[in-house]
């Protein structure tokens, strides 16, 4: 308690003074989650907060925009208990949020509150939510290899520290469960997670698998489920954005994990209709599609610090359509992407990667030669078995047809569990093109089927 009060008595020393009156303006309507305020002229962003009976927590709302004199508001929580006519006042500084290495081992909602149980977290440093505006040549180069410890991934689309790398599925295909896999085999100084518009359930077991041990001390969750407002759910990814960042500056090789970019997508599209935006690309309104680059370019590697923001984003592919605007927009932008095929995982094959379909963007920068020439080998294999599956369980096949067919037929099972990983298996780097080099050195000699 001494501690608190002294760190909370420093703060105050050092705070600028802010004379005059609190400005405060009144509810005039409300319709769904956006209401309307007039005599309050706030910047937007800024957050909010009405009046409320007493013992009761006083719903908060941030300023999204402003119409004929009046300020256009978002909920962050429920309408109810508002009224007409209610007393609304700014608070916090427009645009900024608290980071810090007090976040470390906690997990927080879209506002920074924690949700863990612990107490108050007392950070000082504050961090444009959006982020910095910065010179193209401001980021590095992508160089160094990532080790995330899936097998099929380290050996066949290679990563890189700073690389940008979309999950691309349906629902039910197991995106979460390889991501999670990548976040417990993955190596870096601080691991930054922003759990999104998600399963609360999914939330709960992430915290209980991944904040305990030596691992707390350096990763920071960032949940906000499926059920919380549009403008609290975009708010949770900026804010895990703004931690990356801060840390970056420090010198930190950062892991930032974005489960899920599309709902991301989703929230800024609510928002963007409420506003009286258009829907253009299957009701997207171009402001949401924009989120999505804007939240994407914040990783990478930072050429000052030396530090980098190795990003790992989950896109929900609606209906398995490939072509689905959050998917097309995503993987224009990223470094790379991992597709999950649904096909590959009613096999009950796992991790269901669709190799074939899969890029590294940086593997040539991060590889050596050798390894990417056994990597294109094996790549083109699978994609001869993936194209020719029907033929081959018709038994249509006639060997000697195809030469690169009769090898990959040759090698069907040892690809096949080469490709397969457990959820608690952890793969490293040098492991997995040790792995691929023995397996392609076994098919040199392996007479064809």
């Amino acid at each position: 308690m001494l501690n608190l009060c002294e760190h909370e008595l420093d703060r105050m020393r050092h705070a600028a003074p802010v004379i005059g009156g609190v400005p405060m303006g009144r509810i005039v309507s409300c319709d769904g989650g956006m209401i309307e305020v007039s005599g309050l002229n706030a910047p937007i962003g800024t957050l909010c907060r009405a009046d409320s009976a007493e013992g009761k927590n006083a719903p908060a709302a941030e300023v999204v925009g402003f119409r004929g004199g009046r300020s256009l508001m978002m909920l962050l929580g429920d309408t109810v208990r508002l009224q007409p006519g209610t007393l609304v006042r700014a608070e916090g500084r427009p645009g900024l949020v608290n980071v810090g290495e007090e976040f470390l081992g906690r997990a927080v909602d879209g506002t920074g509150t924690p949700i863990d149980g612990g107490g108050p977290i007392r950070a000082g440093t504050q961090w444009p939510l959006g982020g910095w505006r910065e010179s193209a040549l401001e980021r590095g180069s992508v160089v160094e290899p990532f080790d995330c410890g899936i097998r099929a991934v380290n050996a066949l689309t290679t990563l890189g520290v700073g690389q940008r790398v979309g999950i691309v599925a349906g629902s039910g295909v197991g995106k979460s469960m390889l991501l999670d896999m990548m976040v417990a085999g993955s190596d870096a100084d601080i691991a930054v997670i922003g759990l999104i518009g998600e399963r609360a359930r999914e939330v709960s077991d992430f915290v209980a698998r991944h904040m305990s041990g030596e691992k707390r001390r350096r990763t920071v969750v960032v949940a906000v489920p499926a059920d919380h407002a549009a403008n609290l759910r975009l708010r949770g990814a900026q804010l895990a954005c703004s931690m990356a960042e801060y840390f970056r500056a420090q010198g930190k090789r950062v892991l930032l994990v974005l489960d899920s970019l599309t709902r991301v997508a989703h929230a800024s599209r609510e928002i963007a209709l409420s506003l009286g935006e258009p829907g253009a690309a299957r009701g997207y309104p171009p402001s949401a599609l924009a989120s999505i680059t804007k939240i994407i370019e914040r990783a990478g590697n930072s050429a000052t610090s030396g530090g980098s923001v190795t990003g790992i984003y989950t896109v929900l592919a609606d209906g398995d359509d490939q072509s689905d605007p959050v998917v097309d927009t995503s993987r224009a932008i990223l470094d790379g992407h991992i597709v999950l095929s649904r096909e590959i995982a009613q096999r009950g094959h796992y991790p269901a990667i669709d190799v074939p379909a899969s890029l590294s963007r940086v593997m040539e920068a991060v590889a050596d030669p050798e390894h990417r020439m056994q990597a294109r080998k094996l790549r083109g294999m699978i994609a001869a078995l993936e194209a020719n599956r029907d033929f081959l369980l018709m038994g249509a096949y006639r060997a000697g047809t195809d030469p690169q067919l009769d090898a990959a037929m040759a090698l069907q099972a040892p690809i096949q569990h080469f490709l397969g990983q457990e959820a608690r298996e952890n793969v490293t780097l040098a492991d997995s093109v040790a792995q691929l080099q023995a397996l392609m050195d076994h098919a040199e000699t392996q007479p064809p089927a």
